[in-house]
């Protein structure tokens, strides 16, 4: 419902007097004067101002950025936004753009207003520089911030690229110098959030002592990928799994991440974490909660994260015989050399710190009661994948037997959810090769993404922001 043209919860933000203009005016016709800024301040679009704190690192200039074009490119961002940068690395606005233009890309199917848009997007990008535990610091982008803001209603929204150890110190700053004033404040912080159990406990307490809850957003970017997306909706808008979706039918689920590269000299990042902490403790976990969760009673947040936490409750602890660790080392193929973890010079020549692990995760509730669900996470590997395959049971009685030999597997359905690259779902069945006789074969019915969608899919930084 709208009242004079604007929403009716908007209007009674204001007192009683802005709710009802026309009894305002018989009442007193002198409040005119002083209704206009109110009226204004209704109809005014709000500011958004998105600041990238850590805005010199990686994952701001390969990730960030580039995901902040791509919303405006698509015109998902607000009329009057700004982008600010802010970081230790002294720099002036201009070299903040030309640094971060090189990483901007257009749309595949979108090319014709490339360069034009580009403009108009780093036009919108401001750096200030400064301590991260310095209040003055962030003091000097508060005015910066409400220059460009103009006086009107200032929303604001930190992404916080920078590591775990100083979060505390920005979101102490931000809180005392940079909030907004008149609109809200939003704090994004991504993975590590701590180290363990109890430094994440701590780090959510002294958040708390400057931000309420609904102020802060910690963030899986993998949540954000089309086929964990899609998981639920394969799931729960498909009558032909929903049923399977069990120990009786299914023997195993794992959940595969591969990379084929390795540190190349951001060690020492990695080093306090290990590929446990890295990915396996928080992305696979996150997509094998999705995975193995009861129906929720709807698609609202808390109702699935009720549903999600109901699964991780249930888990059996780990036990150390059913998890691997490895680390890579260096060897030659071909012609070509590849270095060892601990040849990177970022990392100690004595480190222990895994890059390969897999472990075998448990159930136990009625549903998963003994089927193992397998994670394999690891650096420098063969290929680079992340997927989700789901190994279903032996058909009992399978009147085939003989033709597969002594080698069941070979007969056992798989489905598969290849998460990158080349987003693809396929099922693996048995099928009859053409012809005289009964020859068996193991077929595919395969769902690839860029054969069936035209469209280039959002990155998941997109979806999450």
């Amino acid at each position: 419902e709208f009242s004079n043209g604007h929403p009716l919860n908007d209007v009674s933000l204001q007192n009683d007097v802005a709710v009802n203009p026309i009894v305002a005016k018989s009442i007193d016709p002198s409040a005119d004067l002083q209704l206009l800024p109110l009226l204004e301040s209704v109809k005014e679009e709000p500011t958004l101002s998105i600041i990238v704190v850590g805005a010199s690192g990686d994952l701001a200039k390969k990730r960030i950025f580039p995901t902040l074009f791509a919303l405006f490119y698509e015109n998902c961002l607000p009329e009057n936004f700004t982008v600010f940068g802010f970081s230790r690395t002294e720099m002036n606005d201009e070299e903040l753009r030309t640094m971060i233009s090189k990483t901007l890309t257009c749309r595949i199917d979108q090319r014709e207003n490339c360069g034009e848009k580009m403009d108009h997007f780093l036009q919108r990008c401001f750096y200030h520089s400064g301590q991260y535990n310095s209040e003055d610091d962030f003091s000097g982008l508060d005015c910066k911030l409400k220059e460009k803001e103009a006086g009107r209603l200032q929303n604001r929204l930190f992404y916080l690229s920078i590591p775990p150890n100083i979060f505390v110190d920005v979101v102490r700053c931000v809180s005392h110098r940079a909030s907004s004033a008149s609109g809200w404040t939003r704090v994004i912080v991504e993975k590590p959030f701590g180290r363990d159990s109890d430094s994440s406990r701590e780090l959510t307490r002294s958040f708390k002592q400057y931000l309420s809850e609904d102020q802060i957003f910690r963030i899986d970017h993998y949540l954000g990928k089309e086929l964990v997306e899609n998981l639920s909706v394969l799931r729960f808008s498909n009558l032909v799994f929903e049923p399977l979706w069990s120990r009786n039918y299914i023997r195993n689920v794992q959940l595969i991440f591969s990379e084929d590269f390795g540190t190349e000299g951001r060690g020492g990042y990695f080093d306090n974490y290990g590929i446990i902490r890295d990915i396996m403790q928080n992305h696979l976990l996150q997509i094998l909660a999705l995975f193995a969760m009861e129906t929720p009673v709807s698609l609202d947040t808390e109702d699935i994260r009720n549903e999600k936490v109901k699964v991780l409750r249930s888990m059996k602890p780990l036990k150390l015989q059913d998890v691997v660790v490895g680390q890579y080392k260096g060897h030659s193929k071909g012609n070509k050399s590849y270095s060892g973890y601990t040849d990177d010079p970022t990392v100690p020549n004595n480190s222990v710190t895994p890059t390969f692990a897999a472990a075998a995760l448990f159930i136990d509730n009625a549903r998963w009661d003994g089927v193992p669900f397998l994670m394999k996470a690891g650096k420098a590997l063969h290929t680079k994948r992340a997927e989700i395959r789901v190994q279903f049971r032996h058909v009992p009685g399978n009147l085939y037997k003989k033709t597969f030999g002594t080698d069941l597997d070979k007969a056992t359905n798989e489905l598969v959810l290849r998460v990158q690259p080349d987003e693809a779902i396929y099922l693996k069945i048995n099928n009859k090769v053409p012809g005289l006789g009964m020859r068996l074969d193991r077929t595919d019915l395969n769902l690839c993404y860029s054969t069936r969608y035209r469209g280039e899919i959002p990155d998941a930084y997109e979806r999450l922001l």
